[in-house]
């Protein structure tokens, strides 16, 4: 077994002091079979707040002191970081002051509130609220909690992959949605430092693609915040993968895929369909770029990275709109 880390990058020994660290505060999600050989699909809906995001938030929670924690936290969030910093902050007794942009959807809007988050809404760049969350750091004393660009975040997200490993040892592929690259750094390094073998994709949507263009480039490419608003996968609408985050993509994914519109929105209905889950269009998008790979499935597992869709967007693509 292969647990040796380059530098800089997050290392085994980190992810499963984690893993001990969150397990009173995460479930461990299952690995539900689409049928007819279809892949797995890590049920990380299923979470509390519907999103994988709970893993890493705790885990950057409990690694703060006592009087950090006493003086609170601010965090920036296009809708499933905030409702996990909230979430946590709700658990934890951390007052949470969280940055949102206006096009996050009104259930993610809702959901933040609802665990008690003091929320100020920005326009839909996400430069501009990571701008704002700096400031209100700044002036409030508080410490930031970002939602990708942190080795907390990576090791939180990276628990996701040990139990992969345990659940389905003969998995050979995992596919992986990118946004910001928390998900795919933590996922792709648990998996890659446990048995390099196993094939990491990452998937993104054609219309927010900064991700697979900067491998491509071997480097760093962003994108404007109106190219990145064109997707329905709205937890995707990160205009570059973060400083932190982008090494591990350079050292542990083997490729990243992009795919369309119309195959996400067709992935959600074969999740609802096959699985009898719920899927939000960025949680969808792991599965979308494994069946456009084709192939034998058995041993792949997609993640389904979250559920939280407002309910009018959702029956529309059911129904083929």
């Amino acid at each position: 077994m292969n647990t040796k880390t380059p530098p800089g990058l997050i290392t085994l020994d980190q992810i499963r002091a984690a893993a001990g660290r969150i397990s009173p505060y995460v479930s461990k999600t299952p690995i539900i079979t689409l049928p007819h050989g279809g892949p797995g699909l890590k049920a990380e809906n299923l979470q509390v707040i519907g999103a994988f995001k709970q893993r890493g938030a705790f885990n950057a929670f409990l690694s703060l002191s006592a009087e950090a924690r006493a003086r609170g936290v601010v965090a920036h969030s296009s809708g499933n970081h905030a409702q996990a910093v909230a979430y946590a902050g709700h658990v934890l007794g951390v007052r949470t002051l969280i940055v949102m942009p206006s096009s996050a959807p009104a259930a993610k809007l809702a959901a933040t509130r609802g665990w008690g988050a003091e929320v100020i809404v920005v326009g839909p760049a996400s430069s501009e609220r990571a701008a704002k969350a700096d400031e209100l750091v700044v002036e409030h004393g508080q410490t930031l909690v970002p939602p990708f660009n942190a080795l907390e975040i990576v090791a939180g997200t990276g628990t996701i992959a040990l139990e992969i490993l345990n659940d389905k040892p003969d998995v050979q592929c995992v596919a992986v949605p990118v946004s910001g690259g928390g998900l795919i750094s933590g996922v792709s390094a648990g998996l890659k430092l446990s048995n390099p073998g196993i094939r990491v994709i990452g998937v993104e949507p054609e219309l927010a693609n900064d991700a697979a263009q900067s491998l491509r480039a071997g480097r760093l490419i962003a994108i404007s915040a109106e190219d990145a608003g064109r997707t329905i996968a709205d937890g995707l609408r990160t205009q570059q993968l973060g400083a932190v985050n982008w090494p591990h993509v350079q050292t542990f994914v083997d490729e990243i895929v992009t795919v369309s519109e119309d195959a996400i929105k067709d992935a959600m209905r074969r999740i609802a369909s096959g699985a009898r889950l719920i899927a939000e269009p960025s949680g969808a998008v792991a599965l979308a770029g494994l069946l456009s790979l084709g192939g034998p499935m058995d041993r792949s597992v997609a993640i389904l990275s979250g559920g939280n869709v407002d309910l009018d967007v959702y029956a529309r693509i059911l129904a083929g709109g």
